[in-house]
Parts: C-alpha cells; sequence; structure tokens
C-alpha cells in the first residue's frame, strides 16, 4: 500500500567502473526509468575510423523511480550508488521539468553539444532566455560565454552534477525571460 501514493521522481546516480550500460539494462527490466547522456565520439579500431555512441561521463545516469522501488533494486547491486550533494550530504533530487529540459536537449545526441562540470559555469553571469525557433524550441536556459565556443551559448544545467551547451543558436531565435 505504501509504494501505491509515492511518486516517481528523478535521482542522480553513479554507477561505478563504467557499468551505466549494465545499470541500465537493469533498470529497464525492472521497469524504471532512466537516462544517460550520451554522444558520438569517433575512435579508431583495427585501422578504421569508427563513430560510437558513448556516454558524456562515464558512471553519470539518471534514474526515474519511485524510492522503495530504487531502494529495492539498490539492494540488489553494489554498483549502483546515489550521487549527493557535497554541501549537505542530501541525495540530488531533480525536479521534472528541469530534466525533462535537460532530456530534450541532451537526448538529441547533437555534435555540437558540449558538455560542462557545474564548477566550470557561472550560471549567475548569464541571461535566462528561451529559444523561439530551429530544433531546440521551447527550451529555456541560460545564455552564456562557455570555453571552447566562439560565441555564446544557452546552457540548460541539472544542479550540481552537468550542465550541456546547446548548438549555437541565432540571436533572433532566443527571447530574454524574466
Amino acid at each position: 500500500m505504501e509504494t501505491e501514493r509515492e511518486t516517481e521522481i528523478w535521482y542522480a546516480m553513479r554507477a561505478t567502473y563504467r557499468r551505466e550500460p549494465d545499470a541500465m539494462r537493469l533498470l529497464e527490466k525492472e521497469h524504471l526509468g532512466c537516462f544517460v547522456p550520451m554522444q558520438y565520439k569517433i575512435s579508431i579500431k583495427k585501422g578504421k575510423k569508427v563513430r560510437a555512441l558513448v556516454p558524456v561521463i562515464h558512471n553519470l545516469l539518471f534514474v526515474h523511480a519511485r524510492p522503495s522501488d530504487l531502494k529495492r533494486v539498490k539492494s540488489q547491486v553494489t554498483y549502483l550508488q546515489y550521487i549527493t550533494d557535497t554541501r549537505s550530504g542530501e541525495k540530488i533530487i531533480i525536479p521534472d521539468n528541469e530534466m525533462q529540459r535537460f532530456i530534450a536537449v541532451a537526448g538529441t545526441y547533437n555534435d555540437h553539444l558540449l558538455y560542462f562540470q557545474p564548477e566550470e559555469l557561472n550560471l549567475s553571469k548569464g541571461t535566462k532566455v528561451r529559444v523561439t525557433g530551429g530544433d531546440f524550441e521551447g527550451q529555456e536556459g541560460v545564455f552564456l560565454k562557455v570555453k571552447g565556443a566562439r560565441d555564446r551559448r544557452v546552457i540548460v544545467a541539472i544542479q550540481g552534477v552537468i550542465a550541456v551547451a546547446m548548438a549555437t543558436i541565432h540571436p533572433d531565435l532566443i527571447e530574454v525571460i524574466q
């Protein structure tokens, strides 16, 4: 009866020793939602260039589940761990709307996306904006100059975990929101 009242929430988690594919399979088998930010990387195998989809940050995954379901699955595997806030020691829980925005951008696997650790960006220096056209229409984020890019980019961040900078967006397709 207890699980009926619980709602599904997004957790930031680690799958140690690069076992995020194993964790994904296990979570899918248990019918729990999960998302691993991925990108295409070109590597050389047997002298040939191969384009493969790989995790952006190894060991990072997001799990969408009821707390009791996740606790049950977590008790079966040792390599699945909660990511905690360094200041408070609390598990990092991501609001649904923030996670949906992040998945909408990171889930495109666009080659021009740039990923950052939270400490690499000062989001307070940027301007809050909404994209009004193109591939990322409707997405909101922070407009900011980032290293590795000549122009300013719209950033969608998961507080304390990861941030993604969208591909270059023409200024005409961006509106400032208060």
